[in-house]
């Protein structure tokens, strides 16, 4: 769901969780704080946030590689049930070294592999490395 009024629709439409995004036109990216916040103090749905600093491919430089983990920390201590997340090698494969960073960073949070999932390379091997990254 892209900001509030389209979270607020889904818990009033029956909806058991939302992911909460912004940038829909992009690929779906990051919420700001402030919708983030909105969203937990009105509506009581489980809510998962994106954390993706930016739309296109799922190869990150360093420094959004940071920004995603400092995001992580912002919505872990904000209160969410989860985060959707998704980092690739160059290869079409998942990071391992990263994807193991995000679980660590969200803590007790559910993890969620989004889009990126849908470029591997190979899904059955992407499968099985999720469920062994935890």
């Amino acid at each position: 769901m892209e900001g509030f009024s389209g979270a607020a629709a889904a818990e009033a439409g029956g909806g058991h969780r939302i992911e909460l995004c912004a940038g829909l036109l992009e690929g779906g990216t990051t919420p700001g704080f402030g919708t983030l916040t909105l969203v937990l103090e009105r509506l009581f749905i489980p809510t998962v946030v994106l954390v993706r600093p930016r739309g296109g491919d799922f190869l990150y430089t360093d420094e959004e590689f940071d920004t995603m983990l400092r995001d992580i920390e912002v919505v872990r201590d904000a209160g969410v049930f989860g985060i959707a997340i998704g980092v690739l090698t160059e290869d079409g494969s998942i990071d391992v070294d990263r994807f193991e960073r995000i679980v660590a960073a969200a803590c007790s949070l559910s993890v969620t592999c989004h889009r990126a999932f849908d470029m591997t390379r190979d899904p059955a091997e992407a499968f099985e490395t999720l469920i062994d990254g935890g």
